[in-house]
């Protein structure tokens, strides 16, 4: 009875968290779905494998819809024996989004009953630290994998202080079940994030343990720690493996290239460009965004209404109240920070900053300075192109931080550890004498108070300026006196100060509102429970009003379930282009690095952070290079191109959809080399600089390039002159993502190309059932030597690292299991 009854809070709060999910994302309930940016493109680049699983009951791992084809490891993949990633769906029970908002209660909620937090407390944290702005944001925007790795952060940091706390088996184990559901959740860079906090953590307790000569402790903890981790990293070891091997391929991997698309060399060591890299930094100010959120600007989005000082001006200036409102909600442009592209401030939450300070003061355990060092460091990183100096050397010295881009989401770090520190702060003073309640409560009021007052006083610092302000003077100089761009632009900082000026008074308020609650306990005004309330509901309450500006700021955030699962209609040039059945590929040229095209063709774009490397390049560094002497080849009275395109034509681009000044048009490309096509010549070069070049003025349908490095070793045959008779043919009978069938004639021994994109790692190609080896040749194209004669060529994409990996994560979960049950026995053993 003793139990159900300590279970009970446990259990009214879980469901506390599902009532607050479903009522926050409540037009789930209505049978919509949320319209999220980043889904619609994944659907359009996934169409075509969902498409194949649905009616095979078969899992492709590759489709040929994007970038000339690519592997699916990064598009929602499904591997065999996926046992964590059923756990994960038990835990994701609730319709989207409001499935991942749980996560972030659940997780949250865990670390506090580790930090020994009672309920009341833990419940309105775990909802501040879920609402909060930045973490509801991407959930709007569609990041779905970047919320589902930072809800479960939380909890692996449970499981981690555990372990350290020396409770060796439920930390072992919440330690290996948590991190293997963060390795699943399978956005690699915020799992990366959380390990620069684990390692404070972990320097901390080492230190202490060898401080106070505790070897075997600390000796226990590292073994509880590698097996934990072997076996989390192990049931994941199909996605891991695979996604490592494909790594490389893509615009992760480092650019072979010594020169770029200009001509000038290329100096960088990393696997991206630092600019690249640090385009999305937070501005050092604009930091304080976390404790007021429209310092600069809010996000990208804000609108002004009637209100605004800008909306007075154009009444002024003879606008009718409609033309005011529309004007200024077009061009009122608010954001004035440092990143290009921003859906919302990213705020913690005034009452969260007020007692995390108050932790600080008030809190005597030593950890809050694992929490307070995490915060720190995540904070400067977020910094980038601002902080040059820090973010070069981790660039260039710590390992992988060159894979990823937008520096400024490392702040995930300090969205988890500053709610941390308010929740104990706040659960702290409540254990404490008044004496030492209220020495703690002003320092922390003052000290909060004090930066929001200093924020006023430098008001007169910031100019107020945005990006966009001369492109919108240049804007309204062409269509009216250049006087009104520039008082346009006056006007517009002035709401942009009234924001600045507003929300740190709003902040002000809250921060005094918490801390006047807190001194009427001191009191005796208020009782425990009821401050704690009062508190909670205001640090909620606040979280909650700012989200609201962003994730519902238009009415169709939610639409009807067949308009998110079926985002894209097909248009006159789709229906145009789909009569023609053959297998061919399509360009767009505004949409390349957009989804839109694969959801209806097979595209040579696509949308993609991981899009392959070399595909990319061969548009950067000669397609698009030149787009303009292709738009100089087409016949728009027949709408097709009069001169060959020798890179398109390799790529079997059939059809390109050009942007004009009515629209966009399909031209065709009668000139596109097919499928596969049999050469006469072959081209040897020795690097892959050679290579880009050497495509810049070949006859891809007669001459091949070789690049004789990364051939190496594969013993080809080939020489420059290859007989090719006029009747020789190949042409594809057969098309699966995943599977390719060819029927090849020729009198003579010849070489073939397949306009298929190259990837070295699961594809086999046969001729006649006997294996056959397949060149990367043209930069990014397969190559097959065909002996003379009739013959079936096939090439299957049969990936070893999923057969691998899937037999590791078998093994792995197996071990997992077995550990659960052996913890389970051996803590009932030692209670007993």
């Amino acid at each position: 009875m003793k139990n159900i009854q300590k279970i009970i809070p446990h259990l009214l709060v879980i469901i506390g968290f599902a009532i607050v999910s479903l009522v926050y994302f409540y037009p789930i309930l209505q049978g919509n779905k949320i319209f999220q940016s980043d889904i619609v493109q994944y659907t359009g680049m996934a169409k075509e494998q969902n498409d194949f699983r649905k009616e095979t009951n078969e899992e492709p791992y590759w489709t040929n819809s994007a970038f000339g084809g690519m592997p699916t490891y990064q598009l929602g993949a499904k591997y065999p024996n996926d046992a964590i990633g059923a756990l994960d769906d038990v835990l994701r029970f609730l319709p989207r989004p409001a499935d991942y908002l749980f996560l972030y209660f659940l997780g949250f909620y865990v670390l506090l009953m580790v930090l020994k937090v009672d309920p009341l407390k833990a419940f309105f944290g775990a909802l501040a630290f879920g609402l909060s702005t930045y973490l509801i944001i991407i959930l709007g925007v569609g990041h779905n994998a970047k919320a589902h790795a930072i809800a479960y952060m939380p909890m692996v940091v449970a499981g981690v202080l555990l372990v350290f706390q020396r409770k060796y088996i439920l930390g072992g184990i919440l330690t290996m079940i948590a991190a293997a559901l963060e390795i699943n959740a399978n956005h690699f860079q915020m799992t990366y994030y959380l390990l620069y906090l684990l390692l404070i953590m972990a320097l901390y307790y080492g230190v202490l343990a060898l401080k106070n000569k505790e070897y075997t402790e600390l000796g226990k903890t590292l073994g509880v720690f590698v097996i934990a981790g072997i076996l989390a990293v192990g049931v994941n070891a199909s996605n891991l493996m695979a996604t490592s091997e494909y790594t490389d391929f893509s615009i992760r991997g480092k650019s072979e290239l010594t020169f770029k698309p200009d001509g000038s060399i290329n100096t960088t060591n990393s696997a991206m460009e630092h600019d690249y890299i640090t385009e999305y930094s937070y501005g050092i100010a604009e930091s304080f965004n976390l404790i007021a959120p429209r310092l600069f600007g809010g996000g990208n989005s804000e609108t002004l209404g009637e209100d605004s000082a800008l909306y007075a001006f154009l009444l002024n200036y003879g606008a009718t109240p409609a033309e005011a409102l529309q004007t200024v909600e077009y061009y009122g442009k608010t954001y004035w920070g440092d990143q290009p592209i921003v859906a919302a401030p990213a705020y913690i939450g005034a009452i969260v900053f007020f007692l995390a300070v108050l932790a600080l003061f008030h809190d005597q355990r030593k950890i809050k300075y694992v929490f307070l060092a995490g915060a720190l460091l995540s904070l400067v990183l977020s910094w980038g192109k601002n902080f040059d100096g820090l973010t070069r050397f981790f660039i260039d010295y710590v390992p992988l931080y060159d894979k990823f881009r937008a520096v400024s989401s490392i702040q995930v770090v300090l969205e988890l550890c500053l709610p941390v520190l308010a929740v104990m702060g706040l659960q702290s003073f409540f254990t404490a004498d008044k004496e030492k309640q209220w020495n703690s409560l002003w320092k922390a009021a003052a000290t909060s108070i004090g930066i929001i007052i200093a924020l006023f006083l430098v008001k007169g610092l910031f100019n107020f300026s945005g990006a966009m302000d001369e492109q919108l003077i240049q804007l309204f100089s062409e269509s009216q006196d250049k006087s009104f761009g520039i008082n346009f632009i006056k006007v517009l900082k002035e709401d942009r100060m009234s924001f600045y000026t507003s929300d740190l008074m709003r902040s002000g308020i809250l921060i005094t509102v918490a801390a006047a609650a807190l001194w009427l306990h001191i009191q005796n005004k208020l009782a425990a429970t009821t401050a704690v309330i009062a508190v909670g509901f205001f640090m909620v309450a606040d979280l909650f009003m700012v989200d609201k500006r962003y994730v519902y700021n238009s009415p169709d955030q939610f639409k009807s379930a067949r308009e998110v699962d079926m985002p894209f209609e097909p248009t006159e040039i789709d229906n145009h282009i789909a009569k023609d059945t053959s297998i061919f590929r399509v360009y767009e040229i505004q949409g390349r690095m957009q989804a839109r095209t694969s959801y209806f063709h097979k595209s040579v774009g696509g949308y993609s952070a991981v899009r392959p490397r070399r595909y990319d390049q061969l548009f950067d560094y000669n397609v698009e290079k030149n787009i303009s002497e292709l738009g100089n080849t087409i016949d728009f009275q027949t709408l097709s191109f009069t001169k060959s395109n020798p890179v398109l034509d390799m790529l079997n681009v059939k059809y390109v959809i050009v942007p004009t000044g009515q629209g966009e048009v399909p031209i065709t490309n009668p000139f596109a080399n097919g499928n596969a096509w049999f050469v006469e010549k072959v081209k040897f070069v020795s690097s892959a600089d050679q290579e880009m070049k050497a495509l810049d003025n070949l006859d891809t349908k007669k001459v091949v390039v070789v690049n004789t490095l990364i051939n190496e070793g594969q013993d080809f045959k080939g020489s420059e002159s290859i007989k090719k008779d006029s009747t020789s043919s190949i042409q594809l009978t057969s098309y699966k993502p995943n599977q390719l069938k060819y029927v090849s004639n020729n009198t003579s021994a010849g070489f073939a190309v397949f306009s298929e994109n190259y990837y070295k790692n699961g594809w086999i190609a046969t001729i006649d059932g006997k294996e056959a080896k397949i060149y990367q040749v043209n930069y990014v194209l397969r190559g097959l030597q065909v002996p003379a004669g009739k013959h079936t060529i096939e090439f299957k994409f049969e990936p070893q690292v999923v057969k691998t990996g899937s037999t590791i994560a078998l093994i792995s979960s197996i071990g997992m299991l077995l550990l659960i049950g052996a913890g389970i026995y051996f803590e009932r053993k030692k209670k007993a």
